[in-house]
C-alpha cells in the first residue's frame, strides 16, 4: 500500500531560501571584502615599491651632482692675452716649457716640442705613458724644449665637477710654485687618471697626488682648497678657448681640435705616437 507525498514535501521553505539567500549574500560580502584587502595591500605594496624606486633613483642623481667645492664658476670669454693672472712659468700662447733651463725657460738652440693634453683624456694617458719618459729625458738632456699645454675640453665628462680645468689649474700652480715636481706631477696625474662619466678626482685627492710627487704641502693646500682654481681657472679657459679655435691644430680627420695633439717645431705632427720610436725619430 502506497503513501501520497504531502504537498511541498522535499522543496525548502519560504524561510528557508530566505535564510540560504541571507548566507550565500553573507559569504559573497565576505569574498569581496577579502579581495579588497588583498587589492588594497597590493596596491600600498606597488605604491611604496614606487615610492623606493623614485628615492633610489633621487639618490642617484644627487650623487651625481658635483659638490659645491667641486663645481666649476662660470668663467668669461675672456682672451688669453687679457687675462690677468697667469702662471708665471707661461708662454703666452699658454704652454709651459721644460728644457734643460728649467720650468719656464724655452732653449731657442733645441727643436721644441708642443704637447696639447687634458687630464681626462685617456689618449692622452696613452700618449704619456708611451712617450712620457722619452720626452723628459730629451728636456733634461737639452735636447729638446718640451711644451705643455694644458688645455679643458673634456669637462662635460666629468659630471660637471669640471675635472679637466681643476686639473689644468693643478698642473699650472705646480709649474709656477713646485717647478721640480712639474714632470712628475704631470706624470701622476695621468697615472691616476679617472674614467670618462665620473666626477673625476676631487681637489683633495689632485692635491694628494701632487704630495706623492714631492710637491710641498703649502702648494698642495693650494690645490685642496680651490686656490688654484681660484688663480688659474680662467687662464685655463681661456687658453682652451685659443687653441680650439686654432685652424692650424684641427685634426685633417675630424676637422677639430682634439687631444693629445702635437707639433714639433710649429709643424703639426700626425705619426704613430703610440711608437715611441716614431716620436724621437721625428724630433731628430
Amino acid at each position: 500500500m502506497s503513501s501520497t507525498p504531502s504537498p511541498g514535501k522535499g522543496r525548502p521553505s519560504k524561510n528557508e531560501r530566505r535564510d540560504a539567500a541571507r548566507e550565500q549574500a553573507r559569504v559573497l560580502r565576505e569574498q569581496q571584502a577579502k579581495r579588497d584587502r588583498r587589492n588594497k595591500i597590493l596596491g600600498i605594496s606597488i605604491l611604496g615599491a614606487a615610492v623606493v624606486a623614485l628615492i633610489a633613483v633621487i639618490v642617484v642623481i644627487i650623487a651625481q651632482q658635483p659638490d659645491d667645492a667641486e663645481a666649476l664658476p662660470e668663467y668669461p670669454d675672456t682672451p688669453l692675452s687679457e687675462v690677468a693672472v697667469v702662471p708665471s712659468v707661461a708662454l703666452e700662447d699658454g704652454g709651459i716649457p721644460v728644457s734643460a733651463e728649467g720650468v719656464g725657460a724655452v732653449d731657442d738652440a733645441v727643436t721644441r716640442v708642443d704637447v696639447y693634453l687634458d687630464y681626462m683624456c685617456p689618449a692622452c694617458g696613452a700618449f704619456e705613458e708611451s712617450n712620457g719618459d722619452n720626452l723628459i729625458s730629451l728636456a733634461s738632456e737639452g735636447e729638446a724644449t718640451v711644451v705643455y699645454h694644458p688645455v679643458s675640453i673634456l669637462n662635460r665628462f666629468s659630471n660637471g665637477t669640471g675635472y679637466s680645468t681643476r686639473a689644468a689649474a693643478a698642473a699650472a700652480l705646480v709649474a709656477q710654485d713646485a717647478p721640480e715636481q712639474f714632470a712628475a706631477f704631470n706624470q701622476q696625474l695621468f697615472a691616476g687618471q679617472p674614467d670618462e662619466g665620473t666626477n673625476g678626482l676631487t681637489n683633495e685627492e689632485i692635491a694628494q697626488i701632487a704630495r706623492d710627487a714631492g710637491v710641498a704641502g703649502a702648494v698642495a693646500d693650494d690645490i685642496a682648497d680651490g686656490t688654484a682654481l681660484d688663480q688659474f681657472g680662467q687662464w685655463v679657459t681661456s687658453a682652451t678657448n685659443e687653441v680650439t679655435a686654432n685652424e692650424a691644430l684641427f685634426n685633417a680627420q675630424s676637422g677639430s681640435f682634439g687631444t693629445p695633439t702635437i707639433t714639433i717645431d710649429g709643424e703639426l705632427w700626425t705619426e704613430n705616437w703610440t711608437d715611441p720610436e716614431a716620436l724621437l725619430q721625428a724630433i731628430g
